[in-house]
């Protein structure tokens, strides 16, 4: 064949795929005259966009639980690059603090940010996902959840209620609380009527206190009225912005009954479910992220708080008498114990907990806890 030929007819060929896929008035002649196909038109796929409510258990804006709500939420928008918008609500401004958890669970909120031991009689396991007498520091908390099992024993639990479940904040280590009285022996703990929520209430119970259930909100002002005679809060960093100094002399460490309480954000289930797999993605790694930041957080502040409420405001610190400490482990062996006898998923994550704990107890007496020792006593020699 001719070469001209040949490419002469190529090129008619081709011309004719061409105009085989568009109209003449849809394809502008190319420089040769032929028409050019139209190119496909691109169009971003239209993204859904989120405004959600968040509900907490906390006061508006309040130090450290509430401003923690507050990062997250502002994390995750950001994150998202405004898909999701998240509209938080203190205690009371739309469902009472203790109502957090149904509110989400029956989607009167997307969210809720809160502790999972306020939702004890709603199933005997959730204490363990915030904390117990004499369990888990902050540290190992993290360890149980996200490596140890602890998170999926979470979810299943969580899911009867139709809730998804996070850690998403932690204030270390708490102090044991605010008294009116010294405490110098068990029988002082009689009939005394303290703020205690979780466990460590019903422990409180066995030594001859009466513990009394009450929103942080309240706390300032029972302790004024005197309706309660001492209260558990959280520790300086936040007992000092409650003015808890004002209406009690004594503060009493160290926190036996929350030696690492991991905060929750709980969404509904049926929302989560429905998200994007890279929503999910955002709002867990902010979840994580803010679980860290607010325990960072609670160091950086906790010791200044205390440095001021001793030296400035007089309040005098003490240590709780080794008697006490041992009557109250006591009672709590007893009553975690209670706890799960009766519930097979309760005893299921309390088993998973206590392995976790005692394996760590080995390995933090070696390393943090040694190590803990030796520098408190090199800084006091030196």
């Amino acid at each position: 064949m001719d070469r001209r030929k040949f490419v002469s007819a190529l090129g008619l060929g081709l011309g004719g795929l061409a105009l085989a896929g568009c109209e003449k008035k849809d394809c502008p002649p190319t420089e040769s005259g032929v028409a050019a196909a139209p190119e496909a038109e691109k169009k971003a796929p239209v993204q859904q966009t989120y405004e959600w409510t968040m509900v907490t258990t906390w006061p508006k804006n309040y130090p450290g639980l509430g401003v923690g709500a507050n990062r997250f939420a502002k994390r995750v928008e950001e994150m998202s690059a405004g898909r999701i918008k998240i509209k938080v609500y203190g205690a009371k401004e739309l469902v009472p603090a203790f109502e957090v958890f149904d509110a989400v669970r029956q989607g009167s909120a997307e969210m809720g940010h809160g502790a999972a031991y306020y939702w004890k009689g709603k199933h005997p396991a959730t204490p363990f996902f915030t904390a117990v007498p004499f369990g888990l520091t902050a540290q190992e908390m993290n360890g149980w959840l996200h490596h140890g099992g602890g998170q999926k024993l979470w979810d299943d639990l969580y899911a009867q209620f139709n809730l998804k479940p996070f850690a998403c904040g932690n204030t270390g280590t708490q102090m044991a609380g605010w008294f009116n009285k010294e405490i110098n022996s068990v029988e002082d703990l009689q009939g005394l009527k303290m703020r205690m929520p979780g466990l460590a209430g019903e422990v409180l119970g066995k030594v001859g206190a009466t513990p009394v259930q009450l929103p942080g909100a309240e706390v300032f002002t029972s302790m004024q009225t005197g309706a309660i005679d001492a209260a558990d809060w959280v520790g300086p960093y936040n007992d000092r912005s409650f003015g808890l100094q004002r209406v009690a002399e004594y503060y009493y460490y160290p926190g036996w009954q929350e030696p690492g309480p991991t905060l929750e954000l709980t969404i509904n289930k049926q929302v989560w479910d429905s998200l994007p797999a890279d929503l999910q993605a955002i709002i867990r790694y902010a979840a994580q992220s803010e679980n860290q930041d607010m325990l960072d957080e609670y160091t950086a502040q906790n010791n200044a708080a205390l440095q001021e409420l001793v030296n400035k405001h007089g309040v005098k610190l003490r240590r709780l008498p080794d008697d006490v400490l041992k009557a109250l482990k006591e009672a709590s062996d007893e009553v975690i114990e209670a706890l799960v006898a009766d519930n097979s998923e309760a005893r299921k994550v309390y088993e998973s907990y206590r392995k976790f704990r005692d394996e760590s107890v080995e390995y933090m007496a070696v390393a943090e806890q040694s190590y803990m020792n030796v520098r408190s006593q090199l800084t006091v020699d030196s």
